[in-house]
């Protein structure tokens, strides 16, 4: 019986607990995203870099796209659309974690968070798309161009 209980003491060490598990998969954020309409705002993209998810509002903080809202000229407003279509396709791509990186909400009380898949940004694959640019705590100019 004690031979017993030494084997199940050492396969418990070897194996991974349930709790282990959960550490080393940090992707374990996911939702059905669409483009933000009218309705309430539970899990959907609201432009590039802001978006809600079980009704949180997340702004993404390393990055900045142009804006959708109140564009400064038509290439931002362009842009800005396909900036957060892009955003609906990789957050839909899979799970995905929300990383604290420096202050954990903005002024308006958003949550900031760097949004990883497998250690890989999401704001960097919209910045190397060119949907993006990197946050440098200030708005770029999207229309300096067109």
């Amino acid at each position: 019986m004690k031979s017993l209980f030494r084997t199940a003491a050492a396969l418990a060490l070897l194996l991974p607990s349930a709790g282990s598990l959960q550490a080393r998969s940090p992707d374990a954020e996911a939702a059905r995203f669409d483009q933000c309409g009218a309705g309430p705002r539970i899990s959907c993209v609201v432009d590039g870099d802001t978006f809600w998810l079980h009704g949180t509002k997340i702004r993404i903080a390393d990055i900045n796209t142009p804006e959708v809202s109140q564009p400064s000229c038509p290439a931002e407003a362009a842009l800005g659309q396909r900036a957060k279509a892009r955003l609906v396709e990789l957050l839909n791509s899979g799970p995905f974690a929300l990383e604290v990186q420096g202050r954990a909400t903005d002024r308006y009380g958003r949550a900031l968070r760097v949004v990883t898949r497998n250690g890989q940004s999401l704001g960097a694959i919209l910045t190397a798309e060119g949907l993006a640019e990197r946050w440098q705590g200030r708005r770029g100019n999207w229309c300096a161009n067109s």
